[in-house]
């Protein structure tokens, strides 16, 4: 092995350790690349001259059109979680399905749904709903387990329904590895894979996570009734017509807001940052007819900037690590171990979502993207048969598995934080387990339906 590709594996591995130890995600990959690009250079393995190009790549990201939506995305999931939507949500559809055997636990998974839909972002959806539903659940006689593990998993859809920041990150980082690939195979007139693809493909498994989650909740009410009893019917509140008319009134914003902002973007209608600017705009309606303005807009305002910041800080220090690891070899390395493993461009794949899987465990889904994703994806997009809307969803399906499996999913330590006292940490662990191997489950199916990410896509845009 040349010394250029050691030092670029032993970079990967102080970065992995780095973040393992606890460090900043930002300055551990910045630090550890000006490291290692400062001990290549006097080795004589790179050049640091090629680091005058990162000033360039900084450029380059802050002003991506694409990742400008992402700072509208998150005002728009805060305000949403500020306003206080969601509470009117969960008590009227909790009415509307309380009164049968798993009901409630059915009416967090479709409101879990369109918040996922609306905010777009992992950690606000999950401290509202551990803080409105929780309570809720374990007061109508839940059990802990299947109450935390519902919670988590539902507030988890962030992290793969449109608008998901994630599905931002993971496109833009896609469209540049997929031109990589083709420019790499000779191809000057590369095809193009945007967000717009990733959103439409997200969408069919999405759906079909949510109805296996629901699927999951019937059989526990069927054959484990204690887990999951009906609410009582509670006098004097809403029946009937009412019952009805108070259910239009809190869907139908909500939905408008989901509507115009996927409608325009799978119509083609807008882009996503178009787009993303539609739904801070509505958002901010929709909490100024809700709560008024004046107290809400500085909070959200100080909470979408520290979001923002951190996500753009990890990006730039990824840059770097990227482009000294580039300076090393390391793409060429990546791409000749993937191409010798057995079973082709199926088992580099595999392999790939097993690594990404296992590093869930120590990393963040952004850190993954931002690490991982530049690393991998061109070497697998130049393999015959990997479509990149297909990999972009099963990249995002198996990011959010890591995002809620133990003992160090992201979410998880959301909802311990705002979690009741009567809900233990051994009850968000051994209550998520089922909802893991669905997560699993769906994966498998779409390893061998890929159509259900590619289908849609192809029909709206012909690619």
């Amino acid at each position: 092995m040349p010394p250029a590709e050691l030092i670029a594996i032993l970079m990967v591995a102080a970065v992995c350790a780095a973040l393992m130890a606890g460090y900043p995600v930002a300055l551990t990959l910045a630090g550890v690349s000006l490291g290692f690009a400062t001990f290549g250079h006097l080795s004589g393995a790179m050049n640091f001259a090629i680091l005058g190009a990162l000033p360039q790549r900084i450029f380059g990201v802050m002003t991506n059109e694409v990742l400008l939506a992402i700072p509208m995305f998150i005002f728009m999931g805060v305000m949403l979680e500020r306003s206080r939507i969601a509470e009117d949500l969960l008590e009227t559809m909790g009415r509307l399905f309380g009164s049968l055997r798993g009901g409630l636990g059915i009416s967090v998974v479709i409101v879990g749904t369109l918040l996922a839909a609306a905010k777009g972002v992992v950690g606000a959806t999950t401290v509202t709903m551990g803080l409105i539903v929780l309570p809720a659940m374990l007061r109508f006689g839940y059990d802990p387990r299947l109450a935390a593990g519902t919670v988590a998993a539902t507030a988890t859809l962030a992290q793969i329904f449109p608008p998901a920041t994630v599905l931002v990150l993971l496109g833009d980082q896609l469209a540049t590895a997929y031109q990589a690939a083709q420019l790499a195979q000779g191809n000057l007139a590369p095809n193009s894979v945007n967000v717009s693809d990733l959103f439409a493909g997200a969408i069919v498994p999405g759906l079909s996570l949510v109805a296996l989650y629901m699927l999951f909740l019937v059989a526990m009410a069927i054959f484990y009734p204690k887990s999951s009893p009906a609410m009582p019917r509670k006098r004097g509140g809403p029946h009937g017509f009412a019952l009805a008319r108070r259910l239009a009134e809190v869907l139908v914003a909500p939905i408008a807001l989901i509507v115009a902002v996927l409608g325009s973007i799978l119509g083609g209608i807008a882009t996503p940052t178009e787009a993303a600017s539609i739904g801070a705009a509505g958002a901010v309606l929709l909490a100024a007819r809700k709560a008024g303005l004046p107290g809400l807009l500085g909070p959200v305002m100080n909470k979408t900037g520290q979001i923002t910041s951190m996500i753009f800080l990890i990006l730039i220090g990824a840059t770097l690590f990227s482009l000294v690891f580039r300076a090393l070899g390391g793409d060429d390395m990546v791409h000749r171990a993937l191409s010798n493993l057995p079973g082709g461009a199926n088992g580099a794949v595999l392999a790939v979502m097993l690594a990404m899987f296992l590093l869930g465990f120590v990393m963040d889904a952004f850190e993954i993207i931002f690490v991982v994703v530049p690393i991998v994806a061109p070497a697998l997009l130049k393999m015959p048969g990997v479509d990149p809307v297909w990999l972009g969803v099963m990249m995002a399906l198996n990011l959010q598995t890591s995002y809620m499996h133990p003992p160090l999913g992201p979410t998880l330590f959301f909802l311990r934080g705002v979690a009741p006292p009567e809900i233990t940490t051994r009850h968000i662990y051994v209550g998520i387990i089922p909802f893991v191997l669905i997560q699993l489950l769906a994966l498998v199916v779409l390893w061998f339906v890929p159509g259900l990410a590619t289908a849609l896509p192809h029909a709206l845009y012909g690619r």
